[in-house]
This record gives structure tokens, C-alpha cells and sequence, in this order.
């Protein structure tokens, strides 16, 4: 019987806890793989709850339930979930091991999915909870999909080769580099469990989950070179098993739990971060021993190669296009009170469609008109949709995947009629030297991202305010828009990947941004490519950046007063190679738009 209140859901999964002999159980959104995006298969905490954000977890127990979520998603809870069943708690302010320790009675057994949490997560649970007489336990099977009766079924799509000429190397390189590593470090395997990293290291894709073109499944590396490929056999084509050659063996999906249990007396690596519970504690049964270290592809697959690196600038040719074109509409178009929310997301995903050979969005379209424009991850739905108001900002931030490359852009514009207000012209420059400051910084190799944050924020910081998301996050090759392990924010120590040295071909986002509360936020992004830089008689390596990305930045928000020549001129020559790699993709009135917004500030 399907269940349609998420009361009945939750009374549902209560009384299958009982059957289990059990206290309580976490759902986080998660999948197995620990990715960012996850598929329709794997969103319990959407079926529990109603929730539809992108973070966030909740605890269930037989008289209680709570979900956690960050400030990014204090509003959204509150209009998504109902309060007379799960309290709202805040992350980091309210523990779980503290909410469990008041909901759940000594004695009491309360579960997790071992498939669904690393063993740091669990690690950490079980230290709050000590003294506390609750244990926490793994749960044989997800007690959600036991009552979740029209589950859908994870994606059956097939797995594509990704072809050499785009990857810029072979499939085998990469397993040779990876076996290199297992010498030197003295281990017999490694578990690649991160969606994006079985795809690069294997030159294939797929389209098993939204945004991030990747199939499900897990790679074991060995030492020898070898490689065991465990993915469903319906993804399997027999290009693919040619592409993939004698070198890697093809295993049923299923089979992975059991072949971790056949590695007796090896030594395996296993990443932290994305390699779950449920894999350690396989391998350990097994009579395994499971060693704790980042997985070699991590940072192989972040530094792009010479092919990897044309794709990009031609992914971001097709798709500076599109966004100008759309740009150009929204200017003709939102002053009329014509143009809502979702409706500009609608036509800018058109005209990537027309401009380019395009997957998938790399994610969902930020399109935030107004007082929306204040909240940095803002998702349109049909019920939070507006329209454009005339008198006012839109922020827009997107992205596109291509087989050359992955797209993230956000520009900010004036919707007239009218004109900006001092305040907001002010705010847009302040952002937009930051920005300029990071495009033109050099700095020496050794360099992590935590070091060059503030020099996007120093000109906010003069102003006394500031932005609470980091500055810039690392972007994949037809893969992951958000891909560590590089990264640049505040707390280098604190942030995962904030400490982690940039390295020629590297490639970020600049994105510094400002953001009023209801009223109006700004936001500046472009990608950059980490690229070697030569000053005559420097000591040492030096690096800096390569801008990637090229669309009109609107000048109706800039005080030019506040420039300096130096900015000035970099502002102007950004727009002057805006027109010579996006004008030829052009023609109209979208190139005669492009040609006046692009002109030189200096009049």
C-alpha cells in the first residue's frame, strides 16, 4: 500500500524499527558512493520528510524525530516539513549525539545504514554518545527501503566511453599511475568508490544521476594494473567492454560486499571521505586490513591535461554564447514584467541547447530575482517562483555539462527600468575587485586556496560586510562541478581542501558575492585555470590564473569612481576578448548587444 503523508511514513518506519528491536534510526541524504548529487533511489530523507534541500539529515526514534539542517536551508525547512513531526534543529549548533541522548533510553540500540556514512561519521557518533548507555549499530538493509513501496529503481542507463581525444590520456596510464602509487606505498588495492572517480579513471561516463555525468558503480585497483569493474550488467555495451580491454575485469554490481570479503591478509586503501562504513567493515570481516587514505585519483583527475584544458576554453566558447544571448533576453524581456523565475531558467537551458552539445545542467539553475537574490543557493520551485521584477536585480548562476567540459557561471544584472541604487552600484564594485583581484593574482607553487581568499574580500571587508560561502571550488572535466580537492575559502585548516597547494592546471571558480537580506544579493562568477607564470628574475615557481570563462559583466552596476586604472583596464580587456571569442557565435541584434556591452569603460 503506497503511503501518501509523510505522517504514515513515519509511522511506517516506526513500526518497522520495532520489528527490528530497534530504538532509532539516521536518514541522511546520501547514496552509497557519498555523492553530492544523488538518484531518485536514494532520497529517503525527501520521502520521510518532505524535504528537498541538498544537506541535511534526520533521527527517528519510537516517540520522537528531528531533522538537521545548516542556515542555508532554515527557511526552506520550516515551508517543506511539518513541525508537529520532526523538530528543526541547526548544524553545527545542535549535536545529534546530544538529540539522541534526550530521545533514546539507555540500553537502546539506535541504527545507521553502513552504506551510507563514512567511518569517520560513525567514529564521531559513537564518541558522543559514550556514557550515555545508547548504542549505535548498523542496520542489515535500509529499514526505509523495507516500507518504501514504490521506491524507484536506481538508473538503468548505460555507461558510455569517454573518448581518449577528450580525456587526454588512456584508461591504462591512468591504472599504471594508480599501481605506481600502491607500490610506493606499500598497498595491495584500492577502493575507488566516488562516482567521478571510477569515470575518469576508467574514460567513461553515464547519466545515472542528475548534473554529474556518471554511471554507479565501484572500481578495486590493484597493484598489478589490474582493475575490477563492478557495475550492473545492463550498463555494460559492447563498446564499452572494448573499450575497457582484457585489463579490467567486468563484475556484477552486486558482487562488491563479496569480493571485499576475499581480500584476506591484503592491505587496502580506502578514501576517508567517500569510501562508506559499509566497505571497511566488509574488507575487516573479510580479514582484510583497511588503511585510511586519500584515493590517488583525487588529485590526478584536478589537474587537467593539455586536452582536458582546450575542452574546457571550447565548452566555455559554445557556452558564453548561450549566456550572452540569454542575457541579452532578459534584458529585453524581464523590464516588461514578462519573465519569471523559472521561466528564465527554462530559456537559458534553450539556449545552451542550441549552442552547444549539451548533457545536462551542472546543476539546478540558481535564477533568483529580487529579495531571492540574497540567499546564495536559492532552488526556484513552483511554489517559491516569482517574477522578475522591473527596478531590480537578477542574479543567474549555471552551468552546463558538455563532453569537452563543465560550465559554472553567475553574472548579476540590472532589470530596469531605472537605475541601481548607489548602495547596490557600490556593493557590485566591491565584489567585482575582488573578483579582478583573484584573476590577476600570482602567487608561488606551495600555495593553497585558504591563502588567496581574502583577496576577495578585502574591498567588502573596508565596507564592513562580507559573504558566507568560499570564494571558489575546483570543477570537473565532464564531470563533478564541484570537485576537490582544491578550493578557495576561509579557514584553511578548518575546510576540507582550503589547505590543499594549486597546482598548474587546476581549475576554480572566482566567485566572490555580497548579499542584503530580502533585499538583494550579487554574486560575480567566472572559471579560471591554474596556469605557470614567468616574472624575470623570480626565485623559485611561480603560478596565476587563466580566465576561462567569457560574458558580458554589466556595467550599469559599477561606480566607476571606485575603480582603479589598473581595474579599469582589466575590466576593459576582459570585454574585448569577450567580443573575439563570443562574437562569431553571434549575429543580430544578440551581436549588436554584445558589441555595446562589451565597449570600453573608459568613454
Amino acid at each position: 500500500m503506497l503511503m501518501q503523508t509523510h505522517e504514515a511514513r513515519l509511522k511506517a518506519l516506526r513500526e518497522e524499527l520495532k520489528r527490528r528491536d530497534l530504538a532509532g534510526f539516521i536518514v541522511p541524504i546520501s547514496d552509497e558512493h557519498m555523492s553530492e548529487y544523488v538518484g531518485d533511489y536514494a532520497q529517503r530523507l525527501h520521502w520521510l520528510t518532505g524535504f528537498g534541500g541538498s544537506a541535511g539529515f534526520a533521527a527517528v526514534t519510537l516517540t520522537g524525530a528531528a531533522i538537521f539542517v545548516d542556515g542555508r536551508y532554515t527557511v526552506q525547512v520550516k515551508g517543506q516539513v511539518d513541525n508537529a513531526l520532526f523538530e528543526y534543529r541547526n548544524i553545527p549548533r545542535d549535536s545529534l549525539a546530544d538529540w539522541l541522548k534526550g530521545a533514546a533510553q539507555n540500553g537502546e540500540r539506535v541504527a545507521y545504514d553502513p552504506w551510507l556514512h563514512t567511518p569517520g561519521w560513525v567514529d564521531r557518533l559513537e564518541r558522543g554518545l559514550e556514557g550515555s548507555g545508547v548504542e549505535l549499530v548498523p542496520a542489515e538493509g535500509n529499514p526505509i527501503d523495507a516500507v518504501w513501496a514504490d521506491q524507484p529503481e536506481p538508473s538503468p542507463a548505460q555507461a558510455i566511453v569517454h573518448e581518449n581525444t577528450l580525456a587526454g590520456r588512456s584508461s591504462a596510464d591512468k591504472r599504471g599511475e594508480v599501481a605506481d602509487w600502491l607500490a610506493k606505498e606499500g598497498f595491495d588495492a584500492v577502493v575507488v568508490p566516488a562516482l567521478d572517480s571510477v569515470a575518469w579513471l576508467l574514460n567513461i561516463r553515464g547519466s545515472d544521476v542528475s548534473h554529474t555525468p556518471v554511471s554507479h558503480a565501484y572500481v578495486i585497483a590493484h597493484a598489478d594494473g589490474h582493475a575490477e569493474l563492478f557495475i550492473a550488467p545492463g550498463k555494460v555495451t559492447p563498446e564499452l567492454a572494448q573499450h575497457l580491454g582484457n585489463a579490467v575485469t567486468v563484475r556484477d554490481r552486486d558482487e562488491f560486499e563479496g569480493a571485499l570479503g576475499t581480500m584476506k591478509g591484503k592491505r587496502v586503501s580506502v578514501d576517508p571521505d567517500f569510501g562508506v562504513a559499509g566497505i571497511a567493515q566488509a574488507l575487516r570481516a573479510g580479514g582484510a586490513s583497511a588503511a585510511f587514505r586519500q584515493d590517488p585519483t583525487i588529485l590526478a583527475k584536478a589537474i587537467k591535461n593539455e586536452a582536458e584544458q582546450q575542452g574546457h576554453r571550447d565548452a566555455q566558447a559554445a557556452d558564453g554564447a548561450a549566456v550572452s544571448r540569454f542575457l541579452h533576453w532578459i534584458e529585453v524581456n524581464a523590464p516588461r514584467g514578462e519573465v519569471d523565475e523559472l521561466s528564465a531558467a527554462a530559456k537559458l537551458e534553450a539556449f545552451r541547447r542550441e549552442h552547444g552539445d549539451l548533457r545536462d545542467t551542472s546543476f539546478d539553475t540558481i535564477s533568483a530575482a529580487s529579495g531571492h537574490a540574497a540567499l546564495p543557493h536559492y532552488r526556484v520551485d513552483e511554489d517559491s517562483n516569482i517574477t522578475i521584477p522591473p527596478g531590480s536585480i537578477f542574479l543567474c548562476d549555471s552551468g552546463g555539462q558538455y563532453p569537452a567540459g563543465t560550465t559554472d557561471i553567475t553574472r548579476t544584472v540590472w532589470v530596469g527600468p531605472g537605475e541601481p541604487t548607489a548602495e547596490i552600484k557600490d556593493r557590485f564594485t566591491r565584489v567585482l575587485k575582488g573578483h579582478i583581484q583573484i584573476d590577476r593574482a600570482i602567487f608561488p607553487q606551495g600555495t593553497n586556496g585558504g591563502q588567496l581568499d581574502s583577496f576577495a574580500r578585502q574591498y567588502l571587508w573596508e565596507a564592513g560586510v562580507d559573504y558566507a560561502h568560499g570564494t571558489g571550488h575546483g570543477v570537473g572535466s565532464f564531470l563533478g562541478v564541484h570537485e576537490g580537492p582544491q578550493r578557495i575559502a576561509k579557514h584553511a585548516g578548518g575546510q576540507a581542501g582550503t589547505g590543499q597547494e594549486l597546482f598548474a592546471g587546476m581549475i576554480l571558480s572566482n566567485e566572490p558575492g555580497y548579499y542584503k537580506p530580502d533585499a538583494f544579493g550579487i554574486r560575480i562568477e567566472n572559471l579560471v585555470l591554474t596556469v605557470p607564470k614567468h616574472i624575470e628574475g623570480a626565485e623559485g615557481e611561480w603560478l596565476g590564473f587563466e580566465t576561462l570563462t567569457f560574458v558580458p559583466i554589466d556595467r550599469r552596476l559599477i561606480e566607476p569612481a571606485l575603480l582603479t586604472d589598473t581595474e579599469i583596464d582589466w575590466l576593459d580587456a576582459y570585454h574585448a576578448k569577450v567580443r573575439e571569442i563570443v562574437a562569431p557565435r553571434l549575429s543580430g541584434e544578440d551581436l549588436a548587444w554584445l558589441e555595446r556591452e562589451t565597449q570600453p569603460l573608459r568613454g
